[in-house]
């Protein structure tokens, strides 16, 4: 049992301070409605017309597939680094991983997610 109690406080302190800052949030939200929140905040002009724009989901694919090759980054830097010491295994583990990410780049190619229209 006392194996499990570091778990069982840790567990509670969590809790504790999960619970603390929504009762906290809570406690010191204001109560009345500010007029200042629904005034214009970009430009200072009222808008004309419907103000909700979509966005084209092309900027999204975009930015998506630079932060997964990003990540891809992350991951060689290290493994060039110690490449002399890893050996064989993980040279072969590093040619799958980009092997999946060129087949991720082939396909967002194909279906023209790297194209700016």
């Amino acid at each position: 049992m006392s194996d499990w109690a570091g778990v069982f406080i840790f567990l509670v302190v969590a809790i504790i301070f999960g619970a603390g800052g929504i009762v906290t949030a809570f406690i010191i939200q204001p109560r009345r409605n500010n007029p200042v929140k629904l005034e214009e905040y970009e430009c200072g002009l009222p808008t004309v017309g419907p103000t909700w724009v979509q966005f084209r989901t092309s900027y999204f694919l975009y930015a998506l597939l630079f932060v997964i090759f990003d990540v891809e980054t992350i991951y060689l830097y290290p493994w060039a680094v110690k490449f002399q010491s890893l050996g064989l295994f993980a040279f072969i583990e590093m040619i799958i991983f980009i092997f999946i990410l060129v087949v991720g780049l082939w396909y967002a190619w194909k279906e023209g997610a790297l194209e700016w229209k």
